[in-house]
């Protein structure tokens, strides 16, 4: 007997006949898009759909959806795609849409009416120039310079397993290490995460913001210590809060760096915390904090002293992905003349094929804040391409052919440090992929 699967939101529908298979197997054999960090292996919720007609068609709850569902207070309408069987129609509705969504799911396990203590890095960002550029423009102009801004630097939070605080004005707040993960790597990330928005900056200066006369610039603090998060607030109206000294000292190291003239400045809690051999000091400075008895050390990060992997891959995508279709259409046309045979494993509509492609591409950058989840979703990518007919002679045009389309795509934007990133990001997902292919 064949059943329906109905996506609600993009009005799709697929059929099929097995009860064996899940709803992200079926999402993966018809090429849709849908978010599964971990690979459907029931370790992350990023499959989550709400199910809209034909709840009672699908498979009993596991072990782990159950305790999802508990700690995150789902209402029963909520399944996990990785864990839910359907046996006859259903409807439903993908719930996370964009890996920039993935971090944001970390406020579901805050504690809700109440604080709790927890050791977190937390980042300062403030917008120079603001003044002229309100002064020069009209509000809505500066509405959308402002989301610009916001989208661009609130991005490398996102992929470096932060969430955004809050804005306040023309100022980002970022927090690392909400659900726990060691100070070296909370650190790490916003170490990362400064830097990240530095490219992403000059990138909006050299492109969106070349016509209007002003080149902007940031500030940037960090500090790391122990505060407390929780969702708090009146009972009708609780909302996702930091609260502690560490914060505060955050904006005023933020401060400091109008006074130092620098552009990020990081607490020695900060520092004490990485591996000082990894990353380029500049200037040292001890200054007294409005609000603080003793004078505290501050440090300008300049970079990283090595390629670092993930900052330049960030720091290449958004660019990169600016127009999907283009990108994807790019590497397709590129494979199909280096490989014509290849031509007949895809369907006649790569307008799919091409977002499913650029969404994995996504997916695969942002997931290099979790590695964890990233080995075992390409273990699960490997495994899912010998059913597409993929064999192992294949990758190597699969390399050739993004190598290619990224060189040309990003154009002046590129640099010897991106192109050997992707390289060995390439490198790392193809053997991954394939080592698993069996």
């Amino acid at each position: 007997m064949v059943k329906t699967l109905t996506y609600s939101a993009i009005n799709r529908q697929v059929t099929f006949k097995s009860n064996t298979n899940t709803l992200l197997d079926l999402s993966i054999a018809n090429r849709i898009p849908h978010l599964h960090e971990c690979g459907g292996n029931g370790i992350c919720t990023t499959c989550r759909v709400r199910v809209l007609d034909g709840v009672s068609n699908l498979s009993p709850k596991t072990e782990f959806e159950k305790s999802s569902s508990q700690a995150r207070k789902w209402d029963p309408s909520i399944r996990l795609a990785c864990q839910a069987r359907p046996k006859g129609d259903v409807t439903l509705q993908r719930l996370i849409w964009s890996s920039g969504e993935v971090n944001n799911l970390q406020k579901e396990l805050v504690p809700t009416g109440r604080a709790e203590e927890r050791p977190i890095a937390i980042l300062f960002c403030d917008l120079r120039n603001f003044t002229n550029l309100s002064s020069k423009n009209l509000n809505y102009d500066i509405a959308y310079m402002l989301n610009k801004f916001y989208t661009a630097l609130g991005e490398p939070i996102l992929m470096n397993n932060g969430v955004i605080y809050q804005y306040v004005g023309d100022e980002i707040v970022g927090v690392f290490g909400t659900t726990g993960g060691t100070a070296e790597k909370n650190c790490e990330d916003a170490i990362r995460a400064a830097l990240g928005m530095q490219y992403a900056l000059d990138s909006l200066n050299r492109s969106d913001l070349k016509d209007i006369e002003i080149k902007l610039k940031s500030g940037i603090g960090l500090n790391f210590g122990t505060a407390f998060l929780g969702h708090l607030g009146h009972p009708t109206h609780k909302q996702f809060s930091v609260i502690g000294d560490p914060v505060n000292v955050a904006s005023r190291i933020q401060n400091e760096t109008k006074v130092t003239n620098t552009d990020i400045l990081i607490s020695e809690t900060i520092l004490d915390n990485v591996n000082k051999e990894t990353v380029i000091i500049g200037r040292k400075f001890c200054n007294k904090l409005a609000g603080k008895d003793d004078p505290l050390n501050l440090f300008e990060l300049k970079g990283f002293k090595a390629m670092d992997l993930q900052l330049e891959l960030q720091a290449s995508m958004n660019i990169m992905l600016e127009d999907e279709d283009k990108f994807a259409k790019t590497f397709y046309d590129k494979v199909f003349e280096i490989a014509p045979f290849v031509r007949a494993l895809f369907s006649n509509n790569m307008t799919d094929q091409g977002r499913l492609l650029t969404h994995m591409l996504g997916g695969i950058v942002y997931s290099l804040s979790r590695p964890e989840h990233l080995k075992k979703g390409l273990a699960k990518l490997g495994k899912s391409h010998i059913q597409y007919g993929v064999k192992a002679e294949y990758y190597p045009v699969v390399k050739q052919a993004m190598i290619e389309t990224i060189d040309e795509v990003l154009g002046e934007y590129k640099t010897l440090k991106t192109m050997e990133a992707w390289n060995a990001a390439l490198d790392f997902v193809i053997d991954t992929m394939k080592s698993n292919a069996h």
